[in-house]
């Protein structure tokens, strides 16, 4: 009678409190679980197993460009832990108004994922470059696993109570962020930087499912805030090896002839502005100097 009384029990318990109680009885206290949100540049670049090309085409880039900044298309087709369109957005203006500044840069335009999704390769990055009218493509990759772990306490889940008060889950979650900037014309990696953020927590039950949400969301706010800094980093050392000439890159102003090399002898779009106002200048001068000289000559 004891026992049918202590089967009833843990049958209502269990219904009260939700069916996933169910299976504590079959793994607790070793129940384990792995949920994974990833993109990947390599496979969206080279798809079915193609490789990079063998030769090293050196990019040239025409300032002040315009940059196209997207984040790659999950890999998942379903996905319950995966980015919605809100957070993305979040994020990608996030990096946008953290480079628009830059002098060099004339406007980042961002391009939803859902223009990648049918284009994996360079000869669909070339489309998307084609219709934004952009001079390179930032792209934004990630990678977020979420390991979690029942503990002895989870054993205590098999009463109501206990999957609301035992925090008996053990999470784990590891979050990389990823930007490369790409240029699709010679199939070149221009510069690249990442950022990643590693959380460890425990939970009840009940509110593991919402604790790993929350910390998914909040894991690549963190990573993207250490990928934003050691872009900034990155960028800084590029500027500087450009001006030095150490850069493999051509950089050409607007308007003027190709073929400059990248660093000390390339002009910057300020300076040659600088440069036109001094010649103008200079012969203003020059003209009004004729004019006086002429004026004293007549009288």
């Amino acid at each position: 009678m004891k026992s049918r009384l202590l089967v009833s029990l843990i049958a209502l318990g269990a219904v009260l409190s939700g069916c996933t109680i169910l299976d504590q009885v079959f793994c607790a206290p070793q129940c384990r679980s792995q949920t994974r949100n990833s993109s990947s540049l390599v496979n969206f670049l080279y798809p079915d197993g193609q490789s990079p090309p063998a030769d090293n085409t050196i990019p040239e880039l025409h300032v002040p460009l315009r940059v196209g900044l997207a984040f790659l298309p999950s890999q998942a087709a379903s996905d319950p832990a995966a980015l919605d369109a809100a957070q993305k957005q979040v994020l990608l203006e996030r990096i946008r108004q953290r480079f628009s500044s830059r002098k060099f840069v004339s406007e980042i335009v961002v391009v939803p994922d859902y223009y990648l999704a049918n284009a994996a390769g360079f000869a669909g990055l070339d489309g998307v470059q084609r219709l934004y009218n952009v001079d390179l493509m930032a792209l934004v990759s990630y990678d977020q696993v979420t390991h979690t772990d029942d503990n002895k306490l989870s054993l205590g889940y098999l009463t109501i109570v206990g999957a609301y008060i035992l925090r008996g889950s053990s999470q784990d979650t590891a979050t990389l962020v990823d930007l490369a900037v790409i240029d699709p014309a010679t199939r070149s990696l221009v510069l690249r930087a990442g950022g990643t953020h590693t959380w460890h927590g425990t939970s009840t039950l009940i509110d593991a499912d919402r604790n790993s949400r929350g910390e998914s969301a909040a894991g690549f706010d963190r990573a993207t805030d250490e990928m934003i800094s050691n872009f900034d980093a990155a960028l800084a050392a590029f500027e500087a090896d450009v001006h030095a000439g150490k850069a493999n890159v051509r950089i050409v102003t607007r308007g003027a002839r190709s073929g400059a090399s990248g660093g000390g002898g390339a002009v910057d779009l300020w300076e040659l502005l600088v440069l036109l106002s001094l010649v103008t200048l200079r012969m203003r001068r020059s003209t009004e100097q004729r004019t006086q000289s002429s004026v004293r000559r007549a009288k």
